[in-house]
């Protein structure tokens, strides 16, 4: 990453070297112009003052230097006219190119960040998980530790299926590979379930909710368990193991409102937009110590727009972040 932070410096400033030498050649062409423009004028008006005696009448020559003035003035105008032009087309394309190479760049740093992120949450459940089975293939515990590294194997293994998902998923709806499933559903019912099954995998941490009956929208159930569960497992990564994870689903006019809040340090408001692009993550990849990719919530976002729904992040009060996703009600 450093490597590419120093490519991206280096290519910057000579992005800005080349931009200053183009717009001064610029300048220095204008000028040259109308240097020439000027000598152009003045040769013209030398020669007519030489005839000003002995062939034309103080008529002619008034109504002959007026013509060479207004040629020069228009000769004038042609070259600033041009150079404005050119300067704005430079200018133009300066913009689109320098912003297509910072993107290219800071794409390109968070896939690397992504790669990073993606070996180390594949690493981590895998080498949990077999060192558990190894321990309870090798010993004799007794049943409160043997239910206890089974539950936290399992863990494992869904955090692993849900990474699994989220990539597989992202390159389907990015590929257009994904055969979408538009049918009413009630969305009431699946965020229950959902709820119910993070109960099931921690049964240390507190989930609460707060979900009215029959919320009907119209969508894929498998994209929206993907959303929910993203949701929520973000809240669980960022919020303290003794605070609440909250959802809550409730009618809003027309609209239906999913919220997930958390009572972790919440999102800086500088960052609120950017957490979900693709592979976005707060903070340095090589100094964070919370788990995730950076697919989570960029998936959130794309399955609510292809759901024609609104995906948007707030400070909960007194700490913490509240995701809410709008629906249209079916």
């Amino acid at each position: 990453m450093a490597d590419t932070r120093k490519k991206l410096r280096r290519a910057t400033i000579i992005y800005w070297m080349m931009l200053i030498y183009i717009v001064a050649a610029l300048i220095w062409w204008l000028i040259s112009l109308e240097r020439q423009n000027d000598q152009m004028r003045m040769f013209k008006v030398h020669q007519l003052d030489a005839t000003l005696d002995s062939t034309i009448s103080p008529a002619l020559y008034k109504n002959q230097l007026a013509a060479i003035n207004d040629l020069y003035r228009r000769s004038s105008t042609k070259h600033i006219g041009e150079g404005i032009v050119f300067l704005v087309l430079i200018l133009i394309g300066a913009a689109f190119v320098y912003r297509s190479v910072r993107r290219q760049f800071r794409l390109q740093l968070q896939q690397q960040n992504f790669m990073m992120a993606v070996t180390h949450e594949l690493k981590t459940p895998i080498a949990v998980a077999r060192l558990n089975l190894e321990t309870l293939q090798r010993h004799q515990l007794d049943e409160p530790r043997r239910q206890k590294l089974i539950r936290m194997t399992l863990e494992e293994t869904s955090r692993l299926n849900s990474l699994t998902n989220n990539i597989l998923v992202s390159s389907q709806l990015e590929g257009g590979r994904y055969t979408w499933s538009r049918e009413e559903l009630d969305l009431s019912d699946l965020l229950r379930a959902c709820m119910n099954a993070f109960r099931n995998r921690f049964p240390d941490r507190q989930l609460t909710d707060d979900i009215m009956p029959d919320m009907d929208v119209k969508g894929d159930p498998l994209l929206l368990e993907l959303l929910i569960n993203n949701l929520v497992e973000n809240a669980l990564k960022y919020s303290p193991k003794d605070k609440p994870v909250h959802a809550s689903l409730y009618p809003d006019g027309k609209l239906v409102k999913l919220e997930i809040t958390d009572e972790g340090p919440g999102v800086p408001d500088e960052e609120k937009k950017n957490i979900f692009e693709k592979f976005y993550r707060i903070g340095n990849e090589e100094t964070r110590k919370t788990q995730g990719t950076g697919l989570g919530l960029y998936l959130c976002s794309k399955i609510a727009r292809d759901h024609n729904a609104d995906i948007s992040v707030t400070n909960h009060t007194p700490t913490g972040s509240k995701f809410a996703v709008t629906f249209q009600l079916a």
